[in-house]
């Protein structure tokens, strides 16, 4: 499994757990240009964006530890475009991660959501 197939695996991961757990996808792999968001979706009266970080080993850091201050920077950008250029969206959003950890054979050792991570949401 390549990096490209780890990274497709673990969206699909991520959008079906956040399914499972009320989330509604509205938008997935957004671009604009300050940037990408892997899923925007809806829970509540909350627009979320969230960005996903896969690793199959933790050789180089967890998920988590993957995403930069820069990262962070074009995912607040992003986020403010989208808002801008979409209708009848929910005032209130926020900027989550979902870290997925997968096993040599690509199956889910860990899925878990980190909520606001990204402040001025």
């Amino acid at each position: 499994m390549n990096r490209r197939d780890t990274g497709i695996l673990g969206e699909k991961l991520a959008r079906d757990f956040l399914k499972k757990n009320g989330y509604r996808i509205l938008d997935t792999n957004y671009r604009c240009p300050y940037g990408e968001i892997d899923i925007v979706a809806r829970h509540g009266d909350v627009l979320i964006f969230v960005e996903v970080r896969t690793r199959r080993s933790l050789d180089y850091g967890s998920p988590e530890e993957s995403v930069t201050t820069a990262k962070q920077e074009h995912l607040k950008a992003t986020a403010f475009h989208y808002c801008q250029t979409h209708n009848n969206l929910p005032l209130q959003y926020r900027i989550d991660f979902v870290a997925v950890e997968l096993d040599g054979k690509g199956q889910p050792l860990r899925i878990e959501l980190i909520e606001n991570v990204v402040g001025d949401g």
